[in-house]
């Protein structure tokens, strides 16, 4: 595990690229005409439908610390009727005090009690928003781990294929030698990806000897690449790239939230931590989980809390310890 790792100067602008992906940016935001990007960031709001912990409005305008969900799938475009089970969860922390940014992974096996839905517990906590969308997926993280969720974002891996396409491509240095859906990477190659090998290239799991844990910093890789491949001038002026960005994010981050995180927020990812939930993997009911005991829930509660400048609390419930066979 990486517990606490500070990531390199040259990712450290990783998160706000992939929360801001619709923007490319914070470079994006100058560069490209305020009403064409108040309408793609229009496009990507969907509510929650939940009444948050806090008040989230209050939080950003006092400059206080916010998290973000950020959940990944993999699926062609969003539309009104899209449901699915998601790929990669991830809390994000941004405290603009300490000017600190912390990064939460959480497997997508992970067995939990998902609200509404207690009589099929334990469940993959993946399965949370194809029963209940976004409501349901942040009462189920909030539940598991006792920590406050401000803001949610989707971003569709599937869907980027096309965007990759749309600027000719990204440049990847694999971190892992593997052949997947026709295509082979070798590690520390560098190669031009056009969007079906860069999605094969993120989507590869069972080779990884990481698991899941491999596959999600894959994803981050495409999607630095693509931010750094895209960072032109001509390219962001291109209001076909950004409306092509923006069908693949849907957040409830409306444009005077991200106008307060790309003003108020920035310097906070000048130092950037991570961790992840660290589960065992079981057979439950006919399905390989992982099961979290509670010391490591407790571990990861205090890292979010932390993050968010909140005072230690007991970390929450997932389901009746007897349900894992854990204490």
């Amino acid at each position: 595990m990486q517990h606490g790792k500070k990531t390199q100067h040259k990712v450290r602008n990783t998160i706000l690229i992939v929360i801001l992906l619709l923007l490319v940016g914070t470079g994006a935001f100058g560069m490209v005409r305020y009403q064409s990007i108040k309408s793609s960031v229009a496009k990507t709001f969907k509510s929650a439908g939940i009444t948050k912990e806090r008040d989230v409005n209050g939080q950003l305008n006092g400059k206080k610390p916010i998290s973000i969900l950020l959940l990944g799938t993999d699926t062609g475009e969003f539309g009104r009727s899209y449901k699915g089970r998601t790929d990669s969860m991830m809390i994000i922390t941004v405290n603009p005090s300490t000017n600190k940014t912390t990064m939460t992974s959480i497997p997508r096996d992970t067995a939990v009690s998902i609200p509404g839905f207690t009589d099929v517990a334990p469940s993959k906590i993946n399965a949370a928003y194809d029963w209940g969308q976004a409501a349901t997926t942040i009462t189920t993280v909030q539940n598991m781990l006792n920590v406050p969720i401000d803001f949610y974002a989707l971003i569709n891996m599937g869907g980027m294929e096309k965007v990759i396409n749309k600027i000719g491509g990204v440049n990847v240095t694999p971190t892992l030698s593997f052949t997947y859906e026709g295509y082979t990477f070798k590690k520390g190659v560098k190669l031009h990806m056009n969007g079906s090998r860069a999605l094969a290239y993120s989507r590869m799991r069972y080779q990884d000897p990481l698991g899941d844990y491999g596959r999600q910093t894959r994803q981050r890789e495409v999607l630095m690449a693509l931010v750094k491949q895209s960072g032109s001038i001509s390219t962001l002026l291109n209001q076909s790239f950004i409306s092509s960005l923006s069908s693949q994010v849907q957040t409830d981050l409306t444009f005077s939230d991200l106008t307060s995180l790309v003003k108020n927020y920035r310097k906070a990812t000048g130092a950037i931590q991570q961790t992840h939930l660290q589960g065992t993997g079981k057979m439950i009911g006919g399905q390989s989980m992982e099961v979290m005991n509670k010391t490591e829930l407790q571990r990861v509660t205090d890292f979010v809390r932390d993050g968010l400048a909140l005072p230690h609390k007991e970390t929450g419930k997932i389901a009746l310890p007897s349900a894992f066979g854990e204490d």
